[in-house]
């Protein structure tokens, strides 16, 4: 996948966490979780732009460190919305999916920068 690709893949991303987040109750929960879905996955976003600008191979891996961090963190927020019954869980699983699909990638990414297989 291109960088490009991926630049709009995990802003999408992050706008249809942000509407997901927004969704919910609006209850001390909810607020908590939307507040942590937001950051985290505009974190995504926002990280994987600036690993593109990284200055040097120690800097781009340091950088995917955290989108990954980032993209299962949302992950996780996405599965305790479930958990909680929160919101439906046919809303949440593409989420679900894409942001475990994102970490996957970075991973995969992160390997393949360091050198590993």
């Amino acid at each position: 996948m291109k960088t490009e690709e991926l630049k709009d893949r995990t802003k999408q991303f992050a706008h249809r966490c942000v509407k997901l987040a927004l969704a919910l109750p609006k209850t001390q929960l909810g607020k908590h979780i939307s507040n942590q879905l937001i950051r985290c996955s505009t974190s995504v976003a926002s990280n994987y732009r600036a690993s593109c600008l990284a200055q040097s191979k120690a800097s781009f891996v340091a950088k995917l460190s955290i989108v990954i961090e980032e993209a299962d963190e949302s992950a996780f927020w996405l599965e305790f919305i479930v958990d909680e019954n929160l919101l439906k869980t046919n809303l949440v699983e593409p989420l679900l999916k894409e942001a475990q699909e994102l970490t996957a990638i970075f991973v995969s990414s992160r390997k393949t920068a360091k050198g590993k297989t």
